[in-house]
């Protein structure tokens, strides 16, 4: 049972963070609670689901939830068995491809969506005071369609994400894609997986930084597993004054020295390096 969950401020407008309206949807319907007039709504609809999925709700969205429950005195939120916050995962796999990550640039290019004539999220604030205000509500409906938007697109990319994740190597991933997912498997400990992936992505081609990155993993994978012809290789092709390139310095003196007993061709690779 999963929600999706979006949530609009005043940003710090009036010198607080308020929030303006929540917005939840589970898959068939799409709730809107006005701040102020149906947290208690709110509360009692939450608590039908397991999972919360949202984009950046577990640093934003949710902390000012808890606030604002507290301060409304209705206790604590109630707490779904688990949180899937994507902004993580979204970084991972386009941080690479894409200048920002901000879901609306995800659902333009990666996910192909064109939200036609939405409005800025800079105007909500304004669109809030104003109808509190006994301003019109056709503004503040266009807020409401806002983060309708939002949800749905963030729907389609929970299910994108599940593609991919799945099944990475047959899901038609980008270099930067597998790449990020390469590093998510390393950080769970399948080594063995991210460096078949870490490869693919190599093949596929990625950006100066993140091919870098992904051959000295390869080159550290390889010392490990005491296969130094593959990890010189990469360390070989890493020499350069980048980071990554000063640490191949680093290593293959380290190989020269104690392993293959080069002291000279050591001491030469630590004075280019210095150099």
């Amino acid at each position: 049972r999963t929600a999706y969950l979006d949530i609009e401020t005043t940003g710090l407008a009036g010198g607080i963070d308020a929030v303006t309206c929540i917005t939840l949807y589970d898959g068939r319907r799409i709730r809107t609670y006005v701040q102020g007039q149906n947290l208690d709504d709110f509360a009692g609809d939450v608590r039908a689901f397991d999972v919360l999925v949202t984009y950046n709700g577990r640093s934003f969205d949710w902390p000012l939830l808890e606030t604002r429950f507290r301060m409304a005195r209705f206790g604590a939120v109630p707490q779904p068995s688990a949180h899937l916050d994507l902004l993580y995962p979204a970084r991972r796999l386009w941080r690479w491809s894409l200048e920002s990550v901000a879901l609306a640039e995800v659902e333009r290019h990666v996910l192909g969506f064109d939200r036609g004539g939405d409005i800025p999220s800079a105007s909500i604030p304004g669109r809030y005071f104003d109808f509190i205000r006994g301003g019109a509500a056709a503004p503040i409906a266009e807020v409401f369609r806002h983060n309708q938007m939002d949800l749905r697109g963030l729907a389609v990319l929970a299910l994108r994400l599940n593609r991919i994740l799945g099944d990475p190597e047959q899901s038609g991933c980008a270099g930067g894609e597998l790449f990020g997912i390469s590093r998510m498997l390393q950080k769970s400990g399948e080594g063995e997986r991210a460096g078949r992936l870490f490869r693919k992505s190599l093949e596929k081609g990625l950006p100066p930084g993140a091919r870098l990155s992904a051959e000295r993993e390869l080159a550290l994978m390889a010392k490990r597993e005491r296969d130094f012809t593959v990890s010189n290789g990469f360390w070989e092709r890493l020499l350069s004054g980048s980071p990554e390139g000063l640490e191949a310095y680093e290593q293959l003196a380290m190989y020269h020295e104690h392993r293959a007993r080069h002291p000279e061709t050591a001491l030469a690779l630590v004075r280019e390096a210095l150099g």
